[in-house]
C-alpha cells in the first residue's frame, strides 16, 4: 500500500447533510477517487452507509467487524478456491459490511471471477482499484467524516427536540407540529384516525394532490406498528398516536420523491416526537382532530387555497367524501349568539353522519356553520338539504340557514358558499320561509333582501335619508305617523280606498295626510315612478332598522 496521498482538509468532502457518508461518497472522495475506483458487483447497493473503515489481510475477516464497514484490502489473503472466496464472501455479507474494497496492485491485476460473481450473488459492492492508495489515509479521511456527521446529527438530535418542546409548551395544534415535521424532514408527513382518514397532510415543496390521491387503500395496506418504522409496499415510516393504551391514530412520514432516499435515525427521531406532541396537543385542546380537519378543508375550499385542482379532490376524499361523480351544495347555518357554537358542530356532524349523510361540517366564523353537502348527480338537492336544514335547526335551534346553488365539481364549490354568504347577507332576522321549506336560498332575495344585503352601503343611507328623511323628521318632531300613512297606501298600490280600509281611517283623513306627505316631500304620489321611489326607500329605511343578523358579527 502506498504512502503517499492528499491530506485530511483536502479530502474532506461528506455526503448531503443529514445522513451518513454512503459507499458512493467515499468512492468520490479524493484519497480513494485517484485510485481509479471501479464497482464491478453490487452496483444496486453503493447507497449504503459507511459507519467505519477496516483494514484487513485476514482470511476471516468477518470476525472482527458489526456492520457498516468499508473493507479495504490488497487482495493477498483472498482463498485460492471457488469455495473459500464464496465462504469469504458469505461471511463479509452476513455481518452487514458496506462494501470490499480490493487494489489490484501486487496479487491480482484483474478481479477474480469467483469473487465477483460471490459479491454479486449476495448483493455485496466490489469496488476495484487500479492504482495504489494510501489505506491509512483512506480510514483516517473516512472515520473524520463519520464522525463528524455523528457530532452534526447529534446538534440537529437536540434541536429537533428543542423545536417540539416549544411547540408543545406554547401549545401548539396538529397543522403547525406536521408543518414543523415536514420542514425539519422535507418529506410529507400525515396524520390520519382510526379509520385511515387522513385529516392534516404537510407537503412541503408538493402538492397534497400526489400525496393523498387513494389515500385509504394506500394506508389499509400498510400495517400498523407499535412503534416508528418503516412498513407496507411503500415502505412508509409510520408512528403511532396513543395515550396509555388508548390509541387514536397515526402520523406518517412519506419515502422521499424522486429521490427515494432512505430514512434515517434523524427522520424516525422527527416522527416519534411528532407523534407525542399530537398526544399532548390531543390531551390539552379541547377540538378534536377530526373537527379541525373539516373545519380547515372548507376554509381552504371557500377561499380557494389549494396549490392544485387534485389537492381539493385528494383532500376531500382522504375525509370520506366522494370527490368524482358527485354534485355539491353549500350550506350556512348562522347560530344565535348564545348558542355554545363548538357543541352545535359536533351536534350536526354527528346527526348528519348518523342519517347516512355524505358531509363536511365545520365553523367558518364564530357563529357561522358550513356544510358542504356531497350528492349523487340523480338526487333532487332541495330534498337533500331541507334534511341538512332541519337537523340544523334541531342541533341549533333560533339558526338561519341559506344555502348555495349545486356545484358540479369541487373546483365551483366556493361559487356555491358564495352564494350561500349572500342569501345569508340578504336574510332579514324573522324573514318568513315559503310553505314546506326551513332553509332560504338565491330565489328568496328580493327587493326587501338586496337592501337588507346593501343596508351598510353609504348610498343606499343617503338614498333613503334624501327619499324619506323630511317626513322621518317630521314624525319625530309632531309624533305623527305619516311614514306608517305612506307605507299603507304604497302597499295598496296607489288605491286611497284601500289604504284607508287598512289603516281604519276615513278617506277624507288619508287624502289629508296624502296631500301632507307630498307637500314634505316635494313629491307627486299619482307617479308611478315616484311611488317605486318612495317604496324603494321604505324598504331601505326597514333594513336600516332591522336588527342586525347573527351572521353580521363576523363579516
Amino acid at each position: 500500500m502506498s504512502t503517499e496521498g492528499g491530506t485530511v482538509s483536502e479530502n474532506r468532502e461528506p455526503g448531503p447533510a443529514g445522513r451518513s457518508p454512503t459507499v458512493a461518497d467515499v468512492l468520490a472522495l479524493p484519497v480513494l477517487a485517484g485510485g481509479e475506483p471501479r464497482v464491478v458487483a453490487g452496483e444496486e447497493h453503493v447507497d449504503r452507509p459507511v459507519r467505519w473503515v477496516h483494514i484487513t489481510e485476514l482470511t476471516d475477516p468477518a470476525s472482527f467487524l458489526k456492520g457498516g464497514e468499508l473493507v479495504l484490502t490488497t487482495g493477498m489473503p483472498l482463498p485460492d478456491d471457488p469455495a473459500g472466496v464464496r465462504r469469504y464472501v458469505d461471511e463479509l455479507a452476513a455481518v452487514g459490511a458496506a462494501a470490499l474494497v480490493i487494489e489490484l496492485v501486487r496479487r491480482y491485476h484483474r478481479p477474480p471471477d469467483a469473487l465477483v460473481g460471490a459479491c454479486r450473488a449476495r448483493g455485496l459492492p466490489l469496488v476495484t482499484l487500479a492504482r495504489d492508495v494510501n489505506f491509512l489515509e483512506v480510514t483516517q479521511v473516512v472515520h473524520t467524516l463519520i464522525l463528524g456527521h455523528q457530532a452534526e446529527a447529534m446538534r440537529r438530535t437536540q434541536g429537533v427536540h428543542e423545536a417540539f418542546t416549544a411547540l408543545t409548551l406554547r401549545g401548539a395544534g396538529p397543522e403547525e407540529v406536521l408543518r414543523a415535521a415536514a420542514g425539519m424532514s422535507g418529506r410529507t408527513v400525515v396524520l390520519e384516525d382510526l379509520v385511515h382518514r387522513a385529516l392534516v397532510c404537510e407537503a412541503p415543496g408538493s402538492t397534497a394532490g400526489a400525496a393523498l390521491t387513494d389515500w385509504e387503500r394506500r394506508s389499509r395496506t400498510t400495517p400498523v406498528t407499535d412503534r416508528a418504522g418503516v412498513s407496507g409496499p411503500e415502505e412508509w415510516l409510520t408512528a403511532p398516536v396513543e395515550y396509555q393504551g388508548e390509541r387514536w391514530g397515526r402520523v406518517v412520514m412519506l419515502p422521499a420523491v424522486p429521490s427515494g432516499r432512505a430514512f434515517g435515525p434523524e427522520d424516525v427521531t422527527v416522527l416519534e416526537r411528532t407523534a407525542m406532541a399530537l398526544t399532548i396537543a390531543r390531551l390539552t385542546r379541547p377540538t378534536p382532530w377530526e373537527r379541525t380537519a373539516h373545519r380547515n378543508v372548507l376554509r381552504d375550499l371557500v377561499e380557494q387555497r389549494h396549490r392544485a385542482p387534485g389537492d381539493a379532490r385528494a383532500r376531500v376524499a382522504a375525509l370520506g367524501l366522494p370527490a368524482e361523480h358527485a354534485r355539491f351544495v353549500a350550506v350556512l347555518a348562522d347560530l344565535p349568539a348564545q348558542e355554545d357554537t363548538g357543541a352545535a358542530e359536533t351536534r350536526l356532524c354527528g346527526e348528519l353522519t348518523a342519517t347516512g349523510a355524505q358531509v363536511l361540517v365545520g365553523l367558518l366564523s364564530p357563529t357561522r356553520l358550513g356544510v358542504l353537502l356531497a350528492l349523487r348527480p340523480s338526487r333532487p338537492w332541495r330534498e337533500a338539504v331541507e334534511q341538512v336544514s332541519r337537523t340544523a335547526l334541531d342541533a341549533a335551534p333560533g339558526a338561519t340557514v341559506c344555502a348555495g346553488s349545486p356545484a358540479g365539481d369541487l373546483a365551483d364549490v366556493a361559487r356555491s358558499f358564495r352564494e350561500a354568504a349572500r342569501v345569508a347577507e340578504a336574510t332579514a332576522p324573522g324573514l318568513p320561509l315559503p310553505s314546506g321549506r326551513s332553509f332560504h336560498e338565491r330565489s328568496d332575495i328580493g327587493l326587501r333582501g338586496l337592501l337588507f344585503a346593501l343596508r351598510d352601503d353609504l348610498r343606499v343611507q343617503d338614498y333613503a335619508e334624501r327619499q324619506l328623511g323630511p317626513l322621518l323628521d317630521h314624525d319625530a318632531r309632531h309624533g305623527t305617523d305619516l311614514v306608517a300613512t305612506l307605507r299603507g297606501y304604497l302597499d295598496a298600490a296607489g288605491n286611497k280606498t284601500v289604504a284607508a280600509r287598512s289603516a281604519g281611517l276615513s278617506r277624507e283623513t288619508v287624502y289629508q295626510r296624502l296631500r301632507t306627505i307630498e307637500r314634505l316631500l316635494g313629491r307627486d304620489l299619482e307617479s308611478g315612478e315616484q311611488r317605486t321611489e318612495l317604496h324603494a326607500a321604505l324598504h331601505a329605511v326597514d333594513a336600516l332598522r332591522a336588527r342586525p343578523h347573527p351572521g353580521d358579527r363576523d363579516r
